[in-house]
């Protein structure tokens, strides 16, 4: 069940109106709990064992943590945790690449072996809720929220169906406590969610899913296309993957402010930062903090030397790329990013203070690191190693042994695309259309449903995250 699918829209007309007219608030969140559930077993049903088995065994684990004496030494329960979390990952999502990378490597060193693969099926949004039913566990240990007591309450944390398949990764201590409070239909601002619906919509069928085909077909064969073409197709995927992820977390963010519930802040224009830290910070800035704070700081964070602080920070984007899939790909993906982090650092400690460079780089930041970005995206968005090779050569040297060409007039598309994201950039979309009376909005409403089925293409193309 995508929400760019009619289907979506009534099945949340029903859980809308169910969690409107239910009176108790502990009935209400059941209610939420179930209709979870039935939006996650649209998907598949035998998954839920997964979520069932997080949510009992991190619920638990959560009030022994904070027990008076606990049976075993704390840090027993909180590996235990992390154990079965990671254990649930590991085997759905990476048992077969390591299988495979394990027998290359034994091929490669003379040893013949039969790699055994299983056909696994990927759950769909499983790095999320995994994440973040951890991140809630880890919390507990480190005494920053306590144990919440209502199951019901922690498995509507884990399932939330707004943010269960793509996220956002919500912290515990922002949203278990919107949970204890009976939400009120007039605390609702319907224009500001409605309208961020709709930005996401249209930002996923009439802009990510018409920029697919052309990405597609150069990344399909990129050795068969020329330079300029390859430069138009690692922009549009810059571009694509943008809209498709923001779009989804536009919507998710929109459904559950109609439900009277605030997820986190997941996009905030990342494509305008001037450095690469900056992009991290407002790039999928629910994962960056989730690796930051789960990861890079249990890692030791800056507590150290310099090069200790650096190796920490290389560790984190690795571990952060691979996070994303299980390939090689997006290792090196990870790593780009963090060769990039650590070479900021340094440029942070050296000349960044130096109010001349300082200036250069105002200038000619934004476009730096948005090239940079976009060199990395090649290997998140390529099949394999040569592939990636060939798409590198043409952007970064502009060699390409391919003749066949898209056409350079589909660049025309990029300025009106910069155009918008500044607009809404400048203000964001909620914020003007409260300011706008109800019959223009209604009218705003119906036009950009209308501009926005004009371009969707004939069928329904799942978003690029949720198969991470």
């Amino acid at each position: 069940m995508l929400f760019t699918q009619p289907i979506f829209l009534i099945y949340f007309a029903l859980v809308f109106c169910l969690h409107w007219t239910i009176q108790r608030n502990s009935a209400r969140k059941v209610m939420l709990l179930a209709a979870s559930y039935v939006f996650y077993a649209g998907w598949d049903w035998r998954f839920l064992i997964l979520i069932a088995a997080s949510t009992i065994i991190d619920f638990a684990v959560g009030l022994i943590l904070r027990a008076p004496r606990p049976v075993l030494n704390r840090k027993v329960w909180l590996v235990l945790s992390l154990s079965a979390n990671l254990g649930i990952l590991g085997v759905f999502k990476y048992f077969n690449f390591f299988v495979e990378s394990a027998h290359g490597l034994l091929t490669a060193v003379g040893v013949t072996l039969e790699a055994r693969m299983f056909g696994i099926v990927l759950p769909v949004g499983i790095s999320f809720f995994t994440f973040q039913s951890m991140s809630y566990t880890i919390d507990v240990y480190r005494g920053r929220i306590k144990p919440v007591r209502s199951f019901t309450d922690f498995a509507l944390f884990v399932a939330f169906f707004p943010q269960l398949v793509a996220g956002p990764i919500v912290r515990a201590a922002t949203f278990l406590p919107q949970l204890a409070i009976r939400r009120r239909l007039s605390d609702v601002m319907f224009k500001g969610p409605i309208a961020l619906f709709l930005t996401g919509f249209i930002k996923k069928v009439c802009i990510a899913d018409n920029l697919a085909p052309v990405v597609d077909s150069v990344f399909a064969d990129p050795g068969a296309f020329d330079v300029v073409s390859i430069w138009i197709a690692v922009l549009f995927y810059a571009a694509q993957i943008y809209c498709d992820f923001s779009g989804y977390t536009d919507m998710a963010i929109a459904v559950a402010r109609l439900l009277g519930y605030e997820l986190c802040l997941n996009f905030s224009f990342p494509y305008f930062a001037s450095n690469i830290q900056e992009f991290w910070r407002r790039w999928h800035i629910s994962l960056s903090t989730w690796l930051r704070d789960y990861l890079y700081i249990s890692l030791g964070g800056n507590r150290g030397s310099k090069l200790f602080a650096m190796r920490n920070l290389m560790l984190t984007m690795l571990l952060g790329g691979f996070w994303h899939g299980a390939s090689w790909n997006f290792v090196v993906w990870g790593g780009l990013h963090g060769f990039a982090l650590v070479v900021h650092r340094i440029y942070q400690e050296t000349v960044g203070g130096n109010r001349y460079v300082a200036g250069l780089m105002k200038m000619f930041g934004i476009v730096l690191t948005f090239y940079w970005v976009c060199l990395t995206w090649i290997f998140f968005r390529a099949t394999n190693f040569a592939d990636a090779y060939t798409c590198l050569k043409a952007f970064v040297i502009f060699q390409s042994p391919g003749q066949a060409t898209l056409g350079p007039e589909l660049l025309w598309w990029l300025p009106p695309m910069i155009l918008a994201h500044w607009i809404m950039y400048r203000r964001p979309i909620e914020e003007r259309v409260e300011q706008v009376p109800n019959w223009a909005c209604a009218i705003g409403y119906g036009l950009a449903t209308f501009f926005a089925l004009l371009f969707l293409r004939f069928g329904y193309s799942q978003f690029i995250y949720f198969q991470f």
